[in-house]
């Protein structure tokens, strides 16, 4: 027997070995790409296809249709090998960060970092780059594009109103914005271009705003945190100041607005805000300056925000 089984299951189980019609040509590109890595990264290693094999717990066969690009591995099977290789998966299967001798190197530099650390780093890139780290003026001078981020009902809108009254800067809705480029509502572009669309819609708004208004008081959509790029613009361009709620305050200033879906299930409906609100929080920390807008009614709520945005902006209160 020239190799064994080493997985408790049939090698069917963890890879599918694809018939004739997946040879030559007819191979799957990524599948190909993914086998190459596999082969580079052992050779790197020095390493026999045998040794892998053993040290990832699975065939001989196995690891040569997945090196061939012949295999559809499972992602257990594509762990256990990248552990052999001693190698983050995300090397395995072609990540952006591990695609250069560089980026590995500066992958491994970040690795473990705390959140304050990495956040120096970003600003410093940012500056080096070019790309505004902190706001494009080296950190020294706060932008005068105020920029509220925070999920929906959390008083972006009103309060943004207020403050770009009260500074005489422009008001921006950058959703209204996102509907004039697209020339159709928020939720047809959803409905039909996809989620995709709406980010590029999305991050042209914003860019256009940053290139327009020198002054601007921005009110942003509460998912645009969810793109990298475009939240990394927003940071470099703007002040930007987290309007903080709790998940009732949201919930019923959404229903205010005229949106009567969450109470349709409310108990459900309650459940998934929450969850947003957690999975964005780390997002939306990363906005300068912070306001709790469910602990006072609306007028103190908004002399705080003005005195806020006014204290860093230097501007007399």
């Amino acid at each position: 027997m020239s190799s064994t089984i080493l997985h408790p299951r049939e090698p069917e189980d963890d890879l599918d070995v694809a018939g004739p019609a997946a040879t030559g040509d007819d191979k799957n590109p990524f599948l190909v790409a993914l086998g190459e890595r596999v082969r580079s990264l052992r050779s790197r290693r020095g390493m026999t296809r045998k040794a892998v094999a053993l040290a990832a717990e699975v065939s001989e066969r196995h690891l040569a249709n997945l090196e061939y690009g012949t295999g559809n591995a499972s992602i257990l099977v594509l762990l256990q090998v990248a552990g052999a290789l001693q190698c983050p998966l995300a090397e395995l299967i072609g990540d952006v960060t591990t695609s250069s001798p560089e980026w590995l190197m500066i992958r491994e530099m970040l690795e473990h970092r705390d959140e304050p650390s990495l956040h120096r780093v970003r600003v410093a890139i940012g500056e080096l780059l070019g790309t505004g780290g902190a706001h494009g003026q080296g950190g020294t001078q706060r932008s005068s594009r105020i920029a509220l981020v925070g999920l929906r009902g959390a008083g972006k809108s009103t309060l943004g109103q207020m403050l770009a009254d009260d500074l005489g800067f422009p008001f921006v809705e950058l959703s209204r914005e996102i509907e004039k480029f697209a020339g159709c509502s928020i939720s047809e572009i959803q409905a039909l271009y996809g989620m995709n669309a709406y980010r590029r819609y999305e991050r042209r708004a914003l860019e256009e705003a940053v290139q327009i208004y020198p002054e601007a008081v921005i009110a942003t959509p509460g998912g645009l945190v969810s793109d990298a790029a475009t939240f990394n613009q927003l940071l470099a361009h703007c002040t930007t100041v987290w309007l903080q709620a709790d998940a009732e305050d949201h919930m019923k200033r959404v229903t205010a607005q005229g949106d009567l879906r969450p109470m349709a299930a409310s108990k459900e409906a309650m459940d998934d805000l929450k969850r947003i609100l957690a999975g964005r929080a780390a997002f939306y920390s990363k906005a300068e300056l912070k306001l709790d807008t469910s602990a006072q009614p609306l007028a103190p709520t908004f002399a705080a925000l003005r005195a806020l945005v006014r204290q860093a902006l230097e501007l007399p209160l």
